[in-house]
């Protein structure tokens, strides 16, 4: 072979190489913008499970797309294992069952203090200590059947937040007999927690939701804010049934209503929301009340209290504290319903019927 014609193989060869090596390396470039396409759209992470008798729904945006479930699952295992009246040997069972309790996990005290807290600004409409005729009326942890030769009078004497006492270190009960239970704000404080966790691993856009009670934070993948509904207060309405729509903006968001959680004995609808000061279910307009404000725990109790007040002294409620805003749906008296909203609330409130 000639000279001349070595060198044009030698150099198409070299040519063709650098032409392949220039193809690879722009492919990489592209196999790696593609791969950061997809973390952002992974950035959106969902996670659900069950904790406290019902399901929890978790969504964040993280560009790291950290797969949390696992610190989430053991946080909450702790968190029961503080509040939880169905496991026997939990902080609050050891309490109930005994006359103190030194606290050991960070969760009791919190929520003792914001119990007390509700518990005054609703003249005692909130009151954790109604544990033993939440029992007696069949809605604790021995299941849903009204117990024979109920004696409510004498229950009366073992109710009353004022009958315990406590300060940083321990809880003491004044009156033997004494019961709590924090179901009726255990599911918004869990929210509250989940979602100082997250804030903790630097994450500030997500929404928390924990058997219906919320916590919002930022906003979600389209930048807008989380928007969140609420249900007809039917029986047989389905989690898309809704009668309004909350933009939740950095807030905690609970409802409760009697139109789920009850038993029917001898043709009467037993409700699950009992009278502190009656011993009795309560009966009246008032179907749902959903509660915002700063954080889930604070929430929740409001939540509960309105169930309790009713609707009028619920509305009185709204006006008298600046640190709730409300939503209520009660009977109209004509087989529909009306609703009620904060002024404050309407901006952020909006119609499905309306879209």
């Amino acid at each position: 072979m000639r000279p001349n014609a070595r060198k044009n193989i030698i150099y198409s060869i070299v040519l063709l190489t650098s032409i392949m090596l220039v193809y690879l390396w722009r492919n990489r470039d592209q196999t790696e913008v593609t791969q950061a396409e997809v973390e952002v759209v992974a950035g959106k992470m969902t996670l659900s499970g069950k904790t406290m008798g019902t399901t929890y729904n978790i969504t964040y945006l993280d560009d790291k797309s950290r797969d949390l479930q696992s610190s989430i699952d053991s946080l909450l295992v702790v968190f029961n294992q503080s509040l939880s009246t169905y496991i026997p040997d939990s902080e609050l069972s050891q309490f109930n069952q005994g006359d103190t309790l030194d606290f050991k996990l960070p969760y009791l005290l919190p929520v003792l203090e914001a119990s007390k807290k509700v518990y005054e600004n609703t003249n005692g409409a909130f009151d954790p200590t109604v544990g033993p005729l939440v029992n007696i009326w069949g809605f604790g942890p021995t299941g849903p059947e009204l117990k024979d030769s109920v004696d409510i009078k004498s229950l009366l004497t073992l109710v009353g937040f004022a009958k315990i006492e406590f300060d940083q270190k321990q809880l003491r009960k004044k009156v033997a007999g004494i019961y709590l239970d924090f179901s009726a704000i255990a599911k918004g404080y869990g929210s509250d927690v989940v979602a100082d966790f997250l804030k903790k691993k630097a994450i500030s856009n997500y929404l928390v939701e924990i058997g219906g009670e919320l916590v919002a934070n930022g906003v979600n993948e389209k930048g807008e804010l989380w928007k969140v509904g609420v249900n007809r207060p039917e029986e047989s309405a389905n989690a898309s049934d809704l009668i309004s729509i909350i933009a939740l903006q950095d807030r905690g968001m609970a409802t409760s209503g009697n139109y789920r959680n009850f038993y029917v004995r001898d043709s009467v609808k037993i409700s699950h929301t009992i009278n502190p000061a009656t011993g009795y279910p309560v009966s009246h307009t008032l179907l749902s009340a959903t509660v915002v404000a700063d954080n889930c725990m604070t929430a929740d109790a409001y939540a509960t209290a309105m169930m309790v007040m009713g609707k009028d002294k619920a509305i009185a409620l709204d006006s008298a504290l600046s640190e709730i805003e409300v939503f209520l749906i009660y009977d109209d008296g004509n087989g529909g319903y009306k609703t009620f909203a904060s002024e404050s609330l309407k901006p952020f409130l909006s119609f499905p019927q309306e879209n």
